[in-house]
């Protein structure tokens, strides 16, 4: 069973930053593409970033291009999202997750295993 554990959530004012992490155990943890996704209040799931098995590859949504960066370790299991100039509508609880292919991987669908998530408020 493998088991995804996020932290570094919590409440930044506009335009400051905050630091995701997953560390992840039951599984191997270098053959998952590891992705990032957040669910606001009343709106579905939706995709962050995402980063490939060999941290050649990454993906992210266009809403965060250019203030997200998202990195991995392999050697500690662990996923990180840098977040930074941060808005009001990046408010939502963020998800970690892993996935057994990179083919598809904007698609909330495409991951198999998920975080219990970790709240980033920024208020307006």
């Amino acid at each position: 069973q493998v088991q995804l554990v996020e932290s570094g959530g919590g409440l930044v004012q506009a335009g400051g930053s905050l630091r995701l992490s997953c560390t992840t155990s039951g599984g191997t943890f270098s053959s998952y593409t590891m992705g990032w996704l957040r669910q606001a209040p009343g709106l579905e799931r939706e995709f962050v970033a995402c980063i490939g098995s060999n941290s050649l590859s990454t993906r992210y949504a266009d809403s965060v291009k250019g203030r997200f960066t998202i990195s991995r370790d392999n050697a500690k299991n662990t996923v990180y999202l840098e977040m930074n100039s941060l808005k009001p509508e990046d408010t939502a609880v963020y998800y970690c997750a892993a996935a057994n292919t990179y083919w598809r991987s904007w698609d909330v669908k495409t991951y198999d295993f998920w975080g219990q998530g970790t709240q980033v408020t920024v208020p307006s």
